[in-house]
């Protein structure tokens, strides 16, 4: 049993990617004050928890019902994460909306830091499908919770130490590690996408 945890460990681990989302948190906040970083961690690893939460216990269900394939929702999740890496990428700033409002710190937090970045669609996927086979299995799915817990734990970590960091390498290099790393996320994002379509049609891997 402890071998299945340890794999679903991995795989949470690898699709949440706190280490990658360290430097756009780093890029993405490089505005706002050291207690205000502290409350966008917070808040969007709470909301990134309840999210994958959500779609380990009814995520299979709700998208089932909505006739809605898994594939579909990749395609999506892909595209939505490639137009915010695109941003990245140009160094457009998140602080202000499109109508030049000052973005709140709870706004900020849930996007696009708990959605798309941690909440991705990699990791509502892998929600999905890690408990699709035992989501009518309260202890299996509480031990696999757990599991999340402790993901959402480390990438909490990460994002905490997001303060020290930034003084050290300073507003310019966050804004070079953001744009990176938006470039990245283009790639990353233009695969989820060739990836299913690939397994739609049946082609061979890239």
């Amino acid at each position: 049993m402890w071998q299945e945890r340890v794999a679903e460990f991995v795989t949470l681990l690898v699709v949440v990617n706190p280490f990658g989302v360290l430097p756009a948190f780093l890029a993405i906040t490089s505005g706002p004050s050291a207690a205000a970083q502290r409350r966008i961690a917070i808040i969007a690893v709470v909301v990134s928890f309840l999210v994958l939460a959500l779609f380990m216990v009814i995520g299979g269900f709700l998208l089932h019902k909505m006739g809605i394939s898994l594939r579909a929702f990749q395609i999506g999740g892909g595209i939505i994460l490639f137009l915010v890496a695109l941003e990245m990428v140009r160094g457009e700033s998140h602080e202000t909306d499109a109508a030049g409002r000052k973005r709140s710190v709870a706004e900020l937090a849930i996007y696009p830091i708990a959605i798309p970045k941690i909440a991705g669609p990699a990791s509502m996927l892998a929600a999905v499908v890690l408990t699709d086979d035992h989501r009518f299995d309260v202890v299996q799915l509480s031990m696999t919770m757990g599991v999340l817990v402790v993901v959402m734990a480390i990438t909490l970590a990460m994002l905490l130490a997001a303060g020290p960091i930034s003084r050290v390498i300073g507003e310019s290099g966050a804004s070079v590690i953001g744009r990176v790393l938006g470039m990245i996320l283009v790639a990353l994002a233009v695969n989820t996408i060739l990836n299913a379509f690939g397994d739609w049609l049946h082609l061979p891997p890239l």
